[in-house]
């Protein structure tokens, strides 16, 4: 299942699981606190296989536009799951002034 959440509202949970789908240098630029780098050019089934099954797995790249299309390739390995889109990215979260990371 895909469901959507602005990223400006979300509170993220203390165990979540985030992907940043944007290549490496993007991510390494700035980044959501917590999130780990996973282009979305590398998912994979085994990419999934890391991850408990009934661990929600939260999504977000730059803008808004790489997220969605990552989470509809996640769930084309595994339609079980729960996938969360963060809409807005990372500019979004920047703009909201949450905290971001760099390397």
């Amino acid at each position: 299942m895909i469901r959507k959440q602005e990223i400006t509202t979300f509170e993220f949970p203390a165990d979540a699981i985030i992907w940043d789908v944007r290549d490496t240098s993007a991510y390494a630029e700035a980044h959501v606190k917590g999130a780990v780098n996973q282009p979305i050019s590398t998912l994979s089934a085994e990419s999934l296989a890391q991850v408990a099954a009934d661990q929600p797995i939260y999504i977000l790249c730059g803008g808004g536009s790489k997220a969605p299309r990552a989470a509809e390739l996640l769930e084309g390995f595994d339609s079980s799951r729960e996938y969360v889109v963060l809409m807005g990215g990372t500019r979004a979260a920047r703009e909201a002034g949450l905290p971001l990371e760099q390397g």
